[in-house]
């Protein structure tokens, strides 16, 4: 689907590029009401717009949307930026437009998405969105939880939540580098903390330690530890009085901690 020529009757092909230098002639036309400039802005950077569609590509394949759909919701955030950008800021408008067009995006795929959250969280995180946006064109920059949380008077740990519950989830199969063919996943950069080298061995010297003990103690331990089991339980199981179902057992955990 990415490698569509056309999207929405649009040739990508043939996407105009601006010069930094053009950007800014135009940005500053634009803000002055020349709605020719503004189109030209508009033009310029739909290239931009798909640059950053390609990064949902992972996401959207699985779902009911189509390109030309987050074509269109990404012009969206494209034109937002260009409104709402301050040209007397020393940044690029590339560095304020992608997270604008991205932000449009996502919150577009949020509402469509199966995943319910419930309305207040919900409300919260649409604050958030809005304060973000307040600060971005403000700041020219992505404003970090503990300012969003100073300007809606709120915790930042409530800014953290709300963002959390309504991002997109990403599958553990999608592609997040691609070379020669050879793709590696989100799943590849997990880490396994319970299968490590050092757990291994300290499976296999506690196996050791446990062929050490006599049957009764294996017994015993099994019966305390796997079947969960109390001492009055394993006492009138296997026979023998409680103290010394006690004493058999510190004895067994003695001999393995020793044996490790």
């Amino acid at each position: 689907m990415i490698g569509k020529v056309e999207i929405c009757g649009i040739n990508t092909a043939q996407l105009k590029t601006l010069k930094p230098e053009e950007t800014d002639r135009l940005l500053r036309l634009a803000h002055a009401g020349d709605k020719k400039a503004r189109e030209q802005l508009i033009e310029g950077n739909l290239r931009l717009v798909l640059s950053v569609i390609q990064r949902f590509s992972g996401r959207f394949s699985q779902r009911s949307e189509n390109l030309d759909d987050l074509f269109q919701v990404g012009c969206v955030g494209l034109i937002k930026a260009i409104d709402n950008f301050d040209v007397n800021q020393n940044v690029r408008f590339s560095t304020y437009g992608v997270p604008m067009i991205i932000g449009e995006i996502r919150r577009y795929l949020r509402d469509n998405s199966p995943i319910r959250v419930s309305r207040s969280l919900r409300d919260t995180a649409y604050r958030v969105l809005q304060a973000r946006e307040q600060l971005m064109g403000q700041k020219q920059s992505e404003p970090t939880a503990e300012e969003i949380a100073g300007l809606l008077g709120i915790k930042r740990e409530d800014v953290v939540i709300s963002m959390d519950a309504i991002s997109e989830p990403m599958s553990l199969y999608e592609p997040i580098y691609n070379a020669a063919g050879d793709a590696v996943f989100v799943m590849d950069q997990i880490s396994d903390t319970r299968n490590t080298d050092e757990n291994w061995l300290e499976q296999i010297a506690l196996n050791e330690a446990v062929k050490r003990l006599s049957s009764r103690e294996r017994h015993i331990l099994a019966l305390r530890y796997c079947d969960g089991k109390t001492q009055m339980e394993v006492s009138a199981e296997i026979g023998i009085s409680q103290a010394q179902v006690s004493r058999l057992e510190k004895n067994a955990i003695g001999q393995i901690k020793k044996s490790m």
